[in-house]
C-alpha cells in the first residue's frame, strides 16, 4: 500500500451517507485493491467442473489481479498470480487448457502443478560459460500462491491466510441459498462480458438494491415476474456484505400499487406475441420466482424463473468496471429445459429485457456525480440498519455492502 493513499473522509452516519468521491477518487480504490481484493475477502474464481483433470487451468482475476486456477495431480485445485517470478511475464496467455508444467514464454522458467520452480533453461550455462550461480537453488523459488475453497461447486479465493473458512464467510443463511440453487452437477451453456463504464461498486449496489428492480425494469412489472407487492425478503448476513433477495411467483394483475405512483413501469396492457421467453416451471419447488444472492466484493448467483447466471464483477480502474456472465442449466436438463433456459437468456445479459437497464444506470450515476464528488447518496429506504427485512422496500443489503466496506477500508 503507498503511504501517501489517504481513505475518503466519512459523514458521521457512514450507512446512509454514500460520499460520491468513493465512486471516482484514484486513491480509494488503490485502497481498495490493497485492503478488500488482497485482504480477507473471498473471490469468486470459476466453477470446480471446468477443472476435470489434472492439469486442467483457466485463468481470471481477483480484483485487477491476473490469477491461475489449476487441478492439481491430488485432485485438489490451486490458485496462483500468472507471473513468473523471474521477470514477471504473465505465464498463462491461454484462458484455459491443460499442462504439466507451467512454463514461461520469455526465458523458459518452468513451474510444476504445485507452483513449485521446476527447472531454468541454460541454468548450467553453455560450455562452462554464464548460467546462474553455482548456489542457486530452484527450492528457494515458487509461483505466488493463494486460498482456494468449493463451495458447491464454486470456486472462490482468497490472499490473506487468516481470511475465515469459506462456508463461515458465507454465512448460513446465504450458503442455504447458493445450496438451493447449485443443488446438483452443472453445465455451462453460454458466457459474455461486457465493459461498464461506471464504477464498481456501483454495479454491486445496483444488485443488492431489491428496491429499484420493478421500478426501473419495466419487463419486470409489466409481465409480472418481479413486483414488490410479491411475497419475499431480504437476507443480509451478519457482517453485512452477502445478501438474498427472492420473490414468490404471483402472476395477479394487482397493479394498483404501481398506478397509484404513476410510475414507468405502470403499464400492464402488454402481451407478447410469443410468451415461451417467460413460460418457465417451478423447478425447485418452492415458489420462488426470482433470487438475486451476493457475495462481498463482487460475485452474483441469479435465478430469475429457469435462467440460471453467475456474474463476476471485476474493478477496472475508478470509472469501468468487466462484468463476466455465465449461463448455466444442470446436466439431467433434458432438451425442453435446455431451450427453455436458453430463451431466457434472453431476459438476462448485456441486452436482456432485464438487466439492459443495469448496464446502463451505473453510467448515469457515473456521469451525474462528475463535479459534485464533495455531495452524497441517500440510502435511507426501509430504515438506518443493515438487517434481513421481510419487506424488499428497502435498501438494508445496500447498506450492509458499505457496513463490510467499512469494516475493511476504514483506518
Amino acid at each position: 500500500m503507498r503511504e501517501h493513499t489517504v481513505s475518503v473522509q466519512w459523514p458521521s452516519n457512514g450507512l446512509t451517507e454514500i460520499p460520491f468521491e468513493l465512486y471516482s477518487s484514484v486513491s480509494q480504490y488503490e485502497l481498495e485493491v490493497e485492503r478488500i481484493y488482497k485482504g480477507p475477502a473471498w473471490s469468486y474464481l470459476g466453477l470446480l467442473g471446468a477443472l476435470t483433470n489434472p492439469g486442467d487451468y483457466f485463468t481470471t482475476f481477483i480484483g485487477e489481479t491476473s490469477v491461475i486456477v489449476v487441478l492439481g495431480e491430488d485432485g485438489e485445485p490451486r490458485g496462483f498470480v500468472n507471473r513468473c517470478v523471474h521477470r514477471g511475464a504473465m505465464l498463462c496467455l491461454a484462458p484455459r487448457g491443460n499442462v504439466d508444467r507451467f512454463t514461461c514464454v520469455y526465458h523458459a522458467w518452468s513451474y510444476d502443478l504445485q507452483g513449485r520452480l521446476a527447472s531454468v533453461a541454460f541454468q548450467g550455462g553453455i560450455k562452462g560459460q554464464g548460467g546462474m550461480p553455482r548456489d542457486f537453488d530452484l527450492g528457494h523459488y515458487r509461483l505466488r500462491e493463494f486460498r482456494v475453497e468449493a463451495y458447491c461447486g464454486l470456486l472462490f479465493g482468497t490472499f490473506e491466510r487468516t481470511a475465515p473458512p469459506l462456508e463461515d464467510y458465507l454465512g448460513e443463511r446465504v450458503a442455504q441459498f447458493i445450496q438451493r440453487v447449485m443443488c446438483k452437477p452443472v453445465r455451462v451453456i453460454g458466457e459474455n462480458v461486457q465493459r461498464l463504464p461506471n464504477n464498481w461498486k456501483l454495479y454491486i449496489e445496483n444488485v443488492k438494491d431489491s428496491y429499484h428492480a420493478s421500478i426501473l425494469h419495466t419487463f419486470f412489472t409489466t409481465f409480472r415476474l418481479n413486483r414488490l407487492t410479491q411475497a419475499g425478503e431480504i437476507v443480509v448476513d451478519e457482517s453485512g456484505g452477502n445478501h438474498v433477495s427472492y420473490s414468490k411467483t404471483d402472476t395477479s394483475h394487482d397493479n394498483r400499487d404501481y398506478d397509484r405512483g404513476k410510475l414507468r413501469s405502470s403499464r400492464h396492457d402488454y402481451l407478447l406475441a410469443d410468451p415461451a421467453v417467460i413460460d418457465s416451471v417451478d423447478e425447485f419447488g418452492d415458489g420462488i420466482g426470482v433470487q438475486i444472492l451476493s457475495v462481498f466484493p463482487s460475485f452474483v448467483l441469479q435465478q430469475v424463473r429457469n435462467s440460471i447466471a453467475l456474474r463476476q464483477i471485476l474493478p477496472r480502474g475508478p470509472a469501468a468496471t468487466e462484468l463476466r456472465w455465465t449461463y448455466l442449466g444442470f446436466e439431467d436438463d433434458d432438451e425442453a429445459m435446455t431451450l427453455r433456459r436458453l430463451r431466457q437468456g434472453n431476459l438476462v445479459g448485456p441486452a436482456g429485457y432485464i438487466s439492459m437497464e443495469d448496464g446502463a444506470i451505473g453510467g448515469f450515476v457515473q456521469r451525474g456525480i462528475r463535479g459534485v464528488e464533495e455531495d452524497q447518496g441517500i440510502v435511507t429506504m426501509g430504515g438506518v440498519d443493515a438487517t434481513s427485512s421481510p419487506s424488499r422496500v428497502t435498501e438494508a443489503s445496500v447498506r450492509g455492502f458499505w457496513k463490510k466496506y467499512r469494516a475493511l477500508m476504514d483506518d
